[in-house]
């Protein structure tokens, strides 16, 4: 077990580094987006054109990065979105039953079955060397493999989270606060 719980915390540690990364792909967003705004009210008032359709993609892109890439970090903060009806009256050790077993038959399998669908249309799309159909737009192969890398990373953070709940139920590893919330 303390091999997995080493392999837990070097997965929780990596989903980390994507919630730097997000934190900085949101800088960028905000720059280029404030960058688009400005760029098109000042051509108008110029009667210059200079924005174009690459920075709108660019932002578009960015957002997408921020979303598929920040969900495992999110996953480890326990941070995410959780329909909560009965979650916050079970005691600490029924809120990692329902975390262990959400994980185990609605994360993994989403993300397997997403993972399945979207392989052969990043493969499709690298083959054809898919380009936006808007002028001056951006590439969209890149794109698209973010999501293969995205749902990776989110299984592999729910392999993470599904190692440290079976550690809290065999009394391996303490409840911390990702089941307290």
């Amino acid at each position: 077990m303390q091999f997995l719980l080493k392999l837990s915390r070097w997965i929780d540690r990596l989903s980390e580094a994507m919630g730097w990364l997000t934190l900085g792909l949101t800088l960028v967003m905000v720059l280029v987006g404030s960058y688009n705004a400005i760029a098109r009210y000042l051509g108008r008032f110029l009667q210059v054109n200079l924005s174009s359709n690459l920075y709108i993609e660019a932002q578009w892109y960015l957002f997408s990065l921020i979303f598929l890439l920040g969900a495992s970090y999110v996953l480890e903060q326990n941070a995410h979105v959780r329909v909560d009806i009965l979650y916050n009256r079970l005691s600490p050790k029924g809120k990692v039953w329902v975390n262990l077993i959400g994980s185990i038959f609605l994360l993994l399998p989403l993300c397997f079955v997403i993972l399945g669908y979207s392989l052969p249309s990043v493969i499709n799309s690298w083959q054809i060397w898919e380009q936006s159909s808007d002028p001056s737009g951006l590439p969209r192969y890149p794109i698209k493999s973010v999501i293969i890398v995205a749902f990776v990373f989110l299984a592999l953070q729910g392999c993470s989270e599904i190692i440290k709940n079976i550690a809290i139920l065999l009394g391996t590893e303490t409840q911390e606060s990702e089941v307290s919330q």
